[in-house]
């Protein structure tokens, strides 16, 4: 039985009374919702609703603040603040003041306040140049004025920390450059540093160590330092860096190289061949890009140490095999000489001396397809990951896909790819018959896989042949240098518009050399001129 069906009785009317009283209450209630609601605007919540949702006009508002600060546009910035002239330049002192450039600022959820203003949360990334970025978070707040919503301006909406009596300062500190020594630990003098440009940036510690600096809090009546927000950088250690520089064999090598670059690009490494410890890297020009050990380039005929060690090996060839030397070989495409010259009944170390390419062409059946990348790696190292102490390039002697690009490959052209660090360590492992990973620092890792020694015979004849190349071939400038020098050009196409790149690989006594000059035409008429001045100017090993 429902409520309408009780029956009427004494006890029930106070029942009534009360349920019209609650009615009343809730009417009463619901007018003081509404005068609450009307007085809150377009925030306040319905009946039962969860917290007041910002209006998305003022959220779109705050977006488009920190956009245009973030974009560096700050009149426009500027133009949505309750200050706009004062936010101008504020913003404007801030950024520019502490080198700040390309801010990220990035807007959380925004809140509702019981005073109706809307409160945005951010967290600003700023990149201080050439120290690092400066993270930390803020908020900004909007007020609806007349029909349109305007941030707050406040000095506390840039940094939570920036106010009328605190400002920040950018402090720089000269971080110094660290020692760098040479290979018996003797500072390097300043004319040696500066031929090393680009390979002391690579060494550990770098050219100077990690820019240092801070973002400071300064007192703006005193000027004093009253607190870091933020530091950047890291001390030096305080110990040198130790490499293996001769500093007489690396001064050599960059006045040779000026000398005979003639303005082109140029690089040339020197090292000991009983152990690879890198003399001298050189570059021209002496500062960018470290071409001499980063570089990628065809090396040409210099590669012919590789092939003819391939060939040697599995006695494919003998020295004094007769080879001949035809003026033209059309393998796909037609090859020639350097000159375009022939030698009918030409030996195998006349081929070698005289640099034939067609000679050496006409070979390519009595190796693998393979082969000659297998030998490459197995007793030169090459495409192996070598850690020299500084970043490096170990080359690349890839399988040829065709007839043509495996013709090319025997010349050191194709895909092939080398530079001087690693034609001077063909050329050590060449003389010697032993590679060593090269290292321009001391204690590297040695990541190389097992290399195998080239068989004693092989490398005596590799000798010979290079030995021959000065006396009687290509490398006859060097002839007249006191030593047993031994050393094998180079003429490396590049395109069918440019100079050809010009090589030289050569060695002396302990040291391994291997010279490349961009444009050069020829390794005779180029390279060869840079190691003659820089044999003739250090005529000793280093001890």
């Amino acid at each position: 039985m429902t409520d309408t069906e009780q029956p009427t009785s004494l006890g029930r009317r106070p029942a009534r009374k009360a349920r019209v009283v609650a009615a009343v209450g809730l009417t009463v209630a619901l007018v003081v919702g509404v005068a609450y609601a009307a007085e809150l605007g377009p925030f306040a919540p319905g009946p039962g609703a969860g917290p007041p949702r910002p209006d998305p006009e003022a959220t779109s508002r705050a977006r488009a603040f920190l956009s245009d600060w973030a974009a560096g546009r700050m009149s426009q910035a500027a133009a949505l603040t309750s200050s706009p002239g004062e936010a101008e330049r504020v913003l404007r002192s801030f950024t520019a003041g502490l080198d700040i450039s390309e801010p990220t600022l990035t807007p959380a959820a925004a809140t509702v306040g019981k005073d109706g203003a809307v409160a945005v949360p951010f967290s600003a990334k700023m990149p201080v140049a050439d120290l690092g970025t400066w993270t930390y978070t803020s908020a900004l707040h909007l007020r609806r004025r007349g029909d349109d919503w305007k941030v707050e301006w406040a000095l506390s909406l840039v940094h939570p920390k920036l106010s009328s009596t605190e400002k920040f300062h950018l402090k720089r500190e000269d971080a110094g450059a660290p020692e760098v020594v040479d290979r018996k630990g003797a500072v390097l003098p300043d004319d040696v540093r500066a031929s090393l440009t680009p390979v002391l940036a690579q060494l550990p510690g770098g050219t100077d160590a990690a820019p240092q600096g801070a973002i400071e809090r300064v007192d703006r009546a005193t000027g004093e330092v009253t607190g870091t927000e933020v530091t950047f950088g890291k001390k030096l250690t305080g110990r040198p860096v130790a490499t293996t520089i001769d500093p007489a064999w690396q001064a050599a090598a960059a006045t040779a190289l000026a000398k005979g670059a003639k303005g082109r690009d140029a690089a040339l490494v020197a090292l000991r061949i009983d152990n690879g410890e890198i003399l001298a890297v050189a570059n021209a020009p002496a500062s960018g890009f470290n071409r001499a050990v980063s570089g990628t380039y065809a090396p040409g005929s210099t590669f012919k140490l590789v092939t003819s060690g391939a060939l040697l090996l599995k006695g494919a060839v003998g020295p004094e095999d007769t080879v001949h030397c035809p003026k033209y070989l059309t393998v796909g495409k037609e090859f020639h000489n350097v000159g375009k010259f022939e030698h009918r009944g030409a030996t195998f170390r006349e081929d070698f001396a005289e640099s034939c390419n067609t000679a050496f062409i006409g070979l390519r059946d009595r190796l693998g397809d393979r082969e000659l990348g297998e030998v490459a790696g197995k007793y030169f190292g090459i495409g192996q990951e070598w850690h020299i102490g500084i970043p490096s390039f170990d080359g690349a002697v890839p399988a040829p896909g065709d007839e043509t690009e495996k013709a090319a490959s025997m010349i050191g052209q194709g895909r092939l790819q080398a530079n001087p660090l690693i034609m001077a360590s063909v050329t050590a492992t060449a003389v010697s018959g032993r590679f060593h990973q090269p290292a321009i620092t001391r204690g590297n890792k040695d990541t190389t896989t097992t290399t195998t020694a080239l068989p004693r015979g092989v490398a005596t004849q590799l000798r010979a042949m290079m030995r021959a190349t000065v006396t009687d071939g290509t490398a006859r400038a060097l002839a007249g240098l006191p030593g047993d020098i031994g050393a094998k050009t180079g003429t490396a196409e590049v395109n069918d518009d440019d100079p050809n790149n010009g090589w030289l690989v050569a060695h002396r006594g302990n040291v391994a050399i291997a010279c490349v000059v961009e444009q050069g035409d020829s390794g005779g008429s180029s390279a060869v001129p840079v190691v003659h001045d820089l044999l003739a100017a250090v005529p000793d090993d280093p001890s």
